[in-house]
């Protein structure tokens, strides 16, 4: 969340807001990308949203993954929970707000205005969040591409030949940056993320142990590597999830990554998963843990293109 004064003298607020399928990230804040519609007052407010009379809990589940995030209006109410998180954080319940967002990076050029319009639908909104009022103009959004936001602020690092992956709940999003510079011709989106990686631990534990685990415990062995169970479960769920990454590795060898000619970064939740079960050179890949890194680089390149039209930080 950084201050700004744009070209027209407003005050103004740029809130970087990461999408993900599985949470939703600002600079400061996480949550998991979910939302439950009531009709009528929940007894549970914990994350309650209240926007046009409608109740929405926020962040009881991680969201289905769709291609189109315009499709229906979840990640507009999960907008404006993050939005009204990032303003809290400072004190503040009204604000003139640009927003920077992102898309996988082969999905840009064809969705961003399509998105874009989805988060500008209402000039002004007026919403509950955990009991306090936001009043919100929104008056302007960006779209950059993910991955490439994430690491906007090491790009300097970047020297030779390199391979980023982004690798989120639904997808993993590829780019060559060779020389500091991102190579546009070299960039691909696959449907390989972490989200996958549960399903797969999943069948897995069904198959083998005939036994249906919570979500929550696999997620804590991707994230952890371990989970305070049962020895022969966590033996499975560890297999399973090697089993996956030996898998991502093999997408990455499709595009071409070789880690004797390039060095591969790893930004997104994905990469505990690399980390706890990946077979890789160690002194040849980087991991960038910072998940709310996107929305940062979101936040940075924003604020980069309102000054290059006449903005400037307050």
């Amino acid at each position: 969340m950084r201050m700004m004064k744009n070209k027209e003298n407003q005050i103004i607020t740029v809130i970087g807001v990461d999408h993900g399928y599985g949470n939703m990230k600002t600079a400061c804040k996480c949550f998991r990308t979910g939302v439950t519609r009531y009709e009528k007052e929940p007894t549970f407010q914990n994350n309650l949203l209240v926007y046009q009379g409608v109740y929405y809990q926020i962040g009881e589940e991680h969201k289905e993954f769709r291609a189109e995030k315009t499709e229906d209006e979840d990640y507009y109410i999960l907008t404006l929970a993050a939005v009204s998180s990032e303003l809290e954080s400072k004190g503040v319940d009204q604000a003139k707000v640009h927003l920077a967002a992102g898309l996988p990076l082969t999905w840009v050029s064809s969705q961003k205005e399509t998105f874009r319009d989805y988060l500008l639908q209402n000039a002004v909104v007026d919403f509950v969040f955990r009991g306090k009022a936001y009043h919100v103009e929104f008056i302007g959004a960006d779209i950059f591409p993910q991955g490439f936001a994430a690491v906007g602020y090491h790009l300097q690092d970047f020297k030779e030949i390199n391979m980023l992956a982004d690798i989120g709940n639904g997808t993993m999003n590829i780019m060559y940056i060779n020389n500091s510079r991102p190579v546009e011709k070299k960039c691909f989106t696959e449907k390989y993320g972490t989200h996958q990686c549960v399903l797969a631990v999943r069948e897995q534990l069904l198959r083998r142990m005939g036994a249906v685990v919570d979500d929550l415990v696999i997620e804590q062995v991707i994230r952890k590597g371990t989970a305070d169970i049962g020895e022969k479960y966590l033996d499975v769920m560890k297999a399973a999830a090697r089993d996956y990454t030996a898998e991502i590795f093999r997408k990455l060898r499709e595009h071409e990554y070789n880690p004797e000619l390039m060095r591969l970064y790893v930004v997104g939740g994905g990469g505990c998963m690399i980390e706890n079960f990946g077979d890789y050179v160690r002194n040849r890949v980087t991991i960038i843990h910072d998940i709310c890194a996107a929305a940062k680089g979101y936040e940075m390149l924003a604020v980069r293109k309102i000054q290059k039209n006449g903005g400037r930080m307050i």
